[in-house]
Formats: structure tokens, C-alpha cells, sequence
């Protein structure tokens, strides 16, 4: 009896609850990875007519609808993962800290469901990538939830110059990013207009001495961004701090993809150029193509995460020189707003819209 009740006062107030909120948070996560796949297939079949739609106005209706909400949906997903690992708590645990880690890998669903399937076809599987995608995502769950969660307070250790070599690497990197960025919005003139930019630019970024160096700096931003991202997700943080971790996040696996799929499946494997035919997964395109489809959200939210990373750092930057928050705070929805009008024009001219 005395041990039970030593035992229940070394027990935090509302530890079970906390350990339960956590459990919640990543299965709810999960599932909404788990499902990604099938609200791309969902839209595919929506916006593939059958023949007895084809003739039928209020079948044409529905199927437009249909598409509509499964592609809204797939947007939306990491919204929700972002909104689970936001979640307000008045202290952070080892429970805490793990189901927000969770919410934020889960976050990039719609980019390393490419990575992945990409991995696969270099592979030659020939088992479709959902029904090893979703089981995949429910056993990580199950282990995540069923592994031990300390209540105890994780100890963080924070390296002021790696923030400091983060964000310098950075600066240089965005330089790239920006370019790359200016460069795809010239798919709205046209093809052409895309390869001519894209062809000054390659004279200095595939240079063999520049291109080196952009991958070493690419990859030490993937490693410095995601180990600030961990010591970060252990301590209680405002909601702009949180999404900056978790764009920076999802940046970290969108250009480890990238470079994947440009330096070993597209040079090494296929041995074709990288050209506006293999990003816009010419000839059929990437609405109509059962696989290609997973390229629209990866490609929509990968411009508009690298470019709201870069404000989320600028406003860091505002606060830290005296600038107020709300005017920071300020600037950033504004770079949120920006970006947003960027992802889209790009997508516009990456699905066939042209200005002329």
C-alpha cells in the first residue's frame, strides 16, 4: 500500500492525459500520411471518365467535385500534421516532444511519397507504392505509440554557431533557390522561354567547380536544418517557430528527393536530361498520369515551403535587431502571402497554362 502511494506522488498531475494526447497526435498523424496516396487515386479515378459519365451532365458534375475535394484534401494533409504539431502545451516532455517530431515528419507525406516512389521504380517493384506506403505508416505508429514515452523534461542543447553556419550556408543556398524559383516561372511563356533562363544559369551552377560545392552546401543545410530541428521540437515554441521547423523539415527531405531524382534516377539510371520534359513528366503530363500526380503536390508545396523558410528565418533575423514582432510578423505573412502567388504561377505553367 505505502508503495502505491509513493508511486502515485512520483507520477506527474496529468500524466496519463498527456500520454494520451501524444498517442493521439501520432496516430492521427499517421493516418493522414497512411491516406495520401489514396486521395491521389481517388482524384486520378474522379478526373477519368467512364463511359456512361462521359454522357451524363450531372455525372460530369460530380466527378469534377470529387476531384476537387481529393486533390484539396491531399493539400491539406500536412496542414493537418502542422496543426497537430502546433498544438499548444503548457510544458514539453519526452511524450510531447516525440508526437510533435512525429506530426512533423508526417508533414512530408507529399514529398517522400515521390522520394519513395522513385526508390521503388529504381528497384523494379512491382508492388503499387500504396500497399507498401499505408502498412509502412501504420506499423511506425504502432511502434511510435507503443514505445515508452518519458514524462521527464528533455535537456536541450542548442549550438548558437550552428545557427550561425546554418544560416551563412543559407544565404549562399538561396541564392540557387531564388534563381531556380525566377527560373520555373518562365514555364508560363513556354518551354523554350524555361530551357533559355535555365540555360545561362546551368553555365554557373553545373560548372565542375560550383556544382560540387552547391551539393556539399545543400547537404550540410539538409544535416544542420534537421538537427536544429530536433533540439527545437523540444522546447516550447510559438506557432511561427513551429512552422519554420517544420518547412525547414520538409525542405530537408524535398531537396534530398530532388537531388536524388536529378543525380541518380535521371543522370545515373535513365541517362536522360533534366529538362522542362522530365520535370513536368512529359507527354502525358502531371495531371492525367496515375504517377505523376504526386508530382503536382510535391512540386506546389516544396516552392512554397523553400520560400516561407526563407522569410521564417528572415524573421528571426527582424526580432533579433530590435524590429517588433508584430511588424516582423508582419512581413512574414507577407512572404507567406507571396509565396503562396509564386507556388501557384509555377504550378499554372507546369500544367500547360501560358501567358501567350
Amino acid at each position: 500500500m505505502d508503495n502505491a502511494v509513493e508511486h502515485a506522488r512520483a507520477v506527474p498531475v496529468g500524466t496519463e492525459a498527456r500520454s494520451m494526447e501524444s498517442k493521439r497526435i501520432i496516430w492521427a498523424a499517421a493516418l493522414s500520411a497512411a491516406i495520401y496516396p489514396w486521395l491521389l487515386q481517388a482524384f486520378h479515378s474522379a478526373i477519368t471518365p467512364t463511359v456512361v459519365d462521359s454522357t451524363s451532365l450531372l455525372g460530369s458534375i460530380s466527378r469534377l467535385l470529387v476531384a476537387v475535394l481529393m486533390l484539396v484534401s491531399a493539400f491539406a494533409m500536412p496542414l493537418v500534421c502542422l496543426l497537430l504539431a502546433s498544438k499548444r502545451r503548457h510544458a514539453v516532455t519526452g511524450a510531447t516532444a516525440r508526437a510533435r517530431r512525429f506530426a512533423l515528419i508526417s508533414m512530408t507525406a507529399p514529398t517522400a511519397y515521390v522520394f519513395f516512389g522513385v526508390v521503388t521504380y529504381m528497384a523494379g517493384s512491382t508492388i503499387p507504392d500504396p500497399w507498401i506506403w499505408t502498412p509502412a505508416w501504420l506499423l511506425l505508429a504502432y511502434w511510435a505509440s507503443q514505445k515508452k514515452l518519458s514524462e521527464v523534461a528533455p535537456k536541450t542543447t542548442s549550438s548558437r554557431y550552428l545557427r550561425i553556419a546554418h544560416g551563412v550556408c543559407g544565404s549562399i543556398a538561396a541564392m540557387y533557390v531564388l534563381f531556380h524559383v525566377f527560373n520555373h516561372l518562365f514555364g508560363l511563356i513556354g518551354p523554350e522561354a524555361h530551357a533559355s533562363v535555365m540555360d545561362i544559369g546551368r553555365t554557373v551552377y553545373r560548372s565542375p567547380l560550383v556544382e560540387p560545392l552547391l551539393v556539399i552546401v545543400m547537404l550540410f543545410q539538409i544535416i544542420s536544418g534537421l538537427r536544429l530541428a530536433w533540439t527545437w521540437s523540444e522546447t516550447s515554441q510559438d506557432r511561427y517557430r513551429i512552422f519554420q521547423i517544420a518547412s525547414g523539415i520538409f525542405m530537408s527531405v524535398f531537396i534530398l528527393g530532388h537531388m536524388n531524382s536529378v543525380f541518380v534516377f535521371a543522370r545515373t539510371f535513365l541517362d536522360i536530361p533534366t529538362d522542362w520534359a522530365f520535370a513536368a513528366g512529359l507527354p502525358t503530363g502531371l495531371i492525367k498520369d496515375p504517377w505523376n500526380i504526386r508530382l503536382l503536390p510535391h512540386y506546389a508545396l516544396g516552392v512554397f515551403f523553400v520560400l516561407t523558410h526563407l522569410f521564417s528565418g528572415l524573421r528571426v533575423v527582424l526580432v533579433s535587431h530590435g524590429v517588433k514582432t508584430s511588424a516582423a510578423n508582419g512581413v512574414w505573412w507577407l512572404g507567406f502571402i507571396g509565396s503562396s502567388l509564386v507556388s501557384l504561377a509555377i504550378m499554372l505553367g507546369m500544367i500547360g497554362f501560358r501567358l501567350a
